[in-house]
């Protein structure tokens, strides 16, 4: 999978959880719903200036929303974790 879909997946995940519509998200954030639209498609590649502007409208950090999440079969428990 390839970051613009990581973040794809995410921006959907995370604007779901904070019960938004992409219309309510896109005027947060300063941007069009059709631009939410195709960022949650994977049709276009978001610049770091609209990851900045739908990170603060979604007042999460810009990172959460191109983290890769591995599947629970590969994820170890934090104590399992080597620092």
């Amino acid at each position: 999978m390839d970051l613009k879909e990581v973040m794809a997946t995410n921006l959907r995940r995370l604007r779901h959880a904070k019960g938004m519509t992409q219309e309510e998200l896109a005027e947060r954030a300063g941007l069009s719903a059709r631009y939410i639209g195709a960022i949650e498609r994977a049709a276009v590649s978001a610049s770091v200036t609209v990851l900045g502007q739908v990170a603060d409208a979604l007042e999460i950090e810009a990172a959460d929303l191109v983290r890769r999440t591995l599947p629970d079969s590969q994820a170890a428990a934090p104590s399992e974790r080597q620092e």
